[in-house]
């Protein structure tokens, strides 16, 4: 299991490229989350606005 990890002696290379790559892709799932997020929230935070000038202007 040992030879294994250390994949003759490139198992830090190996082993650090794999974490890149996990990263990145976490990243790329959890991007449209985050920015659905925030356009949902400017959105709300537009009709609010538009419907206190609708208010102010009746």
């Amino acid at each position: 299991m040992s030879e294994f990890f250390h994949m003759g002696g490139y198992g830090s290379y190996v082993w650090s490229a794999m974490a890149i790559f996990v990263g990145v892709l976490a990243l790329d799932a959890v991007a449209p989350l985050i920015k659905r997020r925030r356009v949902l929230r400017e959105l709300r935070a537009r009709a609010r606005r538009a419907q206190k000038r609708n208010e102010e202007s009746v």
